[in-house]
C-alpha cells in the first residue's frame, strides 16, 4: 500500500498538530516538505484524485498570493493545477495520504478516516 505521507509546512500550526499526533501514536509516516519539494503536475493530479476534489477546492483563498494574483479571476481547473504546482503555498494543508486515499486534515483526527484500523482513535 505504501507509506503514510503527510504533506507538511513547518510554519503551519495545523500541520504541526497532525504531525505531532502521528508521532505521539508511533504511526510510521513520511514527511513531504511540499514547499521545499513542490509536487509535479502528475503528483498533484494523483493527489487530487485521492482527495476526490477539484484543483480549485485545494486552493487556500486566505493566502496573500491568492488575494493579489487570483481572486475574482476565472481560472480553469487545468490552470489551477499549474498554479498550485508552481505556488505550493496555495495548497490547503496538512494533507495526509495513504494508499489510494487522502484527506485535508485541518482537524488532525480526520486522518484516521483513511488510516488502517490498527491506528484508529
Amino acid at each position: 500500500m505504501g507509506p503514510i505521507i503527510i504533506y507538511h509546512n513547518g510554519e503551519c500550526s495545523k500541520c504541526r498538530g497532525a504531525l505531532e499526533l502521528l508521532q505521539e501514536r508511533g504511526i510510521p509516516h513520511v514527511v513531504r516538505w511540499y514547499l521545499a519539494e513542490p509536487l509535479s503536475r502528475l503528483e498533484l493530479e494523483a493527489l487530487l484524485a485521492k482527495l476526490n476534489i477539484k484543483a480549485s477546492e485545494l486552493v487556500r483563498t486566505s493566502e496573500e498570493l491568492y488575494a493579489k494574483n487570483y481572486a475574482g479571476k476565472n481560472i480553469s481547473e487545468v490552470e489551477w493545477i499549474t498554479i498550485l504546482s508552481e505556488n505550493p503555498i496555495l495548497m490547503q494543508r496538512p494533507i495526509v495520504e495513504f494508499g489510494n486515499k487522502a484527506v485535508i486534515a485541518r482537524l488532525a483526527e480526520r486522518m484516521f478516516e483513511i488510516l488502517p484500523s490498527m491506528y484508529s482513535l
